[in-house]
C-alpha cells in the first residue's frame, strides 16, 4: 500500500501568528495582567482533526471564496481547515457530517482518498 504524505505550508498565517504573539508578549511585559496570558495561551492553541477513511463516502476538490479566509471556520462546506489559498476539499462523512480541507494539492489529495477508502 502506498501513503499519501503532503504539507502546506501557510507562510501567512506562521508570520501573522508571531507578530501577534511577539505583540502581545510585549504587551505583557510592559503591563501585565491575567487577561494578557490568557491571550498569549490561546494565540499558540493547534488544532488537529483525525478521521477514519472508512468514514469517508464522498470527496471532491472545490474552490472556496476568498471571503471564507484562512483559518478554522463555518462554510458551506461544513467547517473549513485552511491556512493558505482558494483550494480545498469538500469531504462527506457516513454520519451526515461533513467538512472541507484547504490544500494546494486538492487533485492529489482526492485520489489518496478516493484509493485508500470506498469515497466516490
Amino acid at each position: 500500500m502506498t501513503r499519501y504524505k503532503h504539507t502546506q505550508i501557510g507562510h501567512v498565517v506562521i508570520w501573522a501568528v508571531l507578530v501577534i504573539s511577539v505583540v502581545v508578549a510585549i504587551e505583557t511585559i510592559s503591563q501585565p495582567s491575567r487577561s494578557h496570558e490568557i491571550s498569549v495561551v490561546i494565540s499558540l492553541l493547534l488544532f488537529k482533526k483525525k478521521v477514519p477513511l472508512a468514514q469517508i463516502i464522498a470527496c471532491e476538490p472545490i474552490r472556496i471564496r476568498w471571503w471564507y479566509g484562512w483559518g478554522i471556520h463555518l462554510t458551506p462546506y461544513g467547517w473549513l481547515y485552511n491556512v493558505s489559498g482558494l483550494d480545498a476539499v469538500a469531504i462527506a462523512l457516513r454520519n451526515g457530517r461533513k467538512f472541507a480541507l484547504g490544500t494546494d494539492d486538492p487533485h492529489g489529495l482526492v485520489a489518496a482518498i478516493r484509493r485508500f477508502s470506498s469515497a466516490e
